[in-house]
């Protein structure tokens, strides 16, 4: 049921956009309105509902059919919208027009493929951006691609992601796993999608050789994959035990399955090095790799992070972060790493006072949406 009283609808697609939003989401609520958040996955849903604002409501977002958004926008009655990133859905953004909701873009990004996309359609997109009061960009170039598209009113004002707070960790969990980890060297393949299992399989084969104690932790994009992965490790000659199944308390093997959701803080923290996913395949565009780097853990990374551009960049010109183009280099630089742990804290602390400096995002989003909020809030009055 809609409580009454003004209402703040925020949407963030996945598990990213959505933690983005949480600063905001606080900072509205405290301003009065009750705050509605949708997400577009069961995996966003499960990380973000529990670190909502208290009294804050979660739906998923309905698909872009007229009829749902309708029935949605009927049922919830925002005051204010909120879309982050580059969440255009056209008959969103009509609906949204229609009623005379005012619409800010947070956190936008508009990358250099979408936008050479969106070229083709001139007037199409520059009549979805007319719907939009206000874009706020993560970058001079989303910003600027944006103003080309037709956006009216567009700043940049950095990236919301690097104002999130590091992800937590359940205090229990952590004292048992870094118990049951002890000294060991463990690295962690984050959010790896299906091929780049194969590659951290055949890394921690080749460095078994030199650490014979080394822990792999693999945390598949989509736990459900942590049989499979288990059974090519298997196929391997390895013995891998899954975290959704394991007997515990059992003694670790050398390759930990986290098939879990909403624990990459937990992994994060007992890891002293990660790779980051979804960067090694063609067109993969990379993983956000600022949690990894606010909790201290060096950052390995494939060649396509595109989606994530400015942030690995920045990361790999501090020497927090470096990039490698397959398995021989990932073991090679990991090698290199456990093998001097004097350098592994110092890429370690690089990765962590590099993504502290890029703060504030957050803090020029909400001084811009501050006329929004105010001028919502007179004309639920009026």
């Amino acid at each position: 049921m809609r409580p009454r009283g003004r209402l703040a609808w925020f949407h963030g697609a996945s598990v990213g956009e959505s933690l983005a939003l949480l600063p905001l989401l606080e900072y509205v609520a405290g301003r009065g309105f009750n705050v509605l958040l949708s997400t577009g996955t069961t995996s966003a849903a499960a990380v973000v509902t529990p670190r909502l604002p208290a009294g804050a409501f979660h739906q998923y977002l309905p698909f872009d059919v007229p009829k749902f958004l309708a029935r949605f926008l009927d049922h919830w009655r925002p005051d204010l919208t909120f879309v982050a990133e580059s969440e255009i859905w056209p008959n969103l953004f009509t609906e949204i027009k229609r009623r005379a909701i005012s619409l800010i873009v947070v956190n936008g990004r508009m990358s250099a493929r979408s936008f050479q996309r969106w070229r083709h359609w001139p007037s199409f997109i520059s009549g979805l951006l007319d719907s939009v009061d206000l874009c706020l960009a993560q970058t001079e170039a989303d910003a600027d691609r944006f103003a080309q598209l037709g956006m009216r009113r567009v700043q940049a004002v950095g990236n919301l992601k690097y104002d999130v707070l590091a992800p937590p960790a359940d205090p229990r969990e952590l004292a048992l796993l870094s118990g049951r980890i002890g000294a060991r060297p463990t690295w962690v393949a984050a959010s790896i999608h299906p091929g780049e299992d194969a590659v951290a399989i055949s890394v921690h084969e080749a460095l078994a050789h030199h650490f014979p104690d080394l822990l792999t932790i693999l945390v598949p994009r989509h736990p459900r994959r942590g049989r499979e992965i288990a059974e090519l490790a298997a196929a391997r000659g390895l013995h891998a035990v899954q975290r959704s199944s394991e007997p515990y308390p059992s003694a670790l093997p050398g390759v930990y399955i986290a098939d879990t959701t909403g624990e990459l803080g937990l992994f994060y923290r007992l890891a002293s090095a990660s790779f980051l996913g979804k960067s090694l395949i063609d067109h993969g565009g990379g993983q956000n790799p600022i949690e990894a780097a606010k909790l201290g853990c060096a950052v390995l990374h494939g060649p396509h992070v595109g989606n994530f551009a400015e942030v690995y960049r920045t990361l790999d010109e501090a020497r927090g972060a470096a990039e490698i183009g397959d398995a021989t280099a990932l073991a090679r630089v990991l090698a290199i790493l456990f093998a001097d742990t004097g350098k592994l804290r110092k890429m370690s602390r690089a990765a962590s006072e590099a993504v502290e400096r890029l703060g504030g995002a957050a803090a020029a989003t909400m001084a811009a949406i501050e006329p929004h909020i105010a001028q919502a809030m007179i004309n639920h009055h009026a």
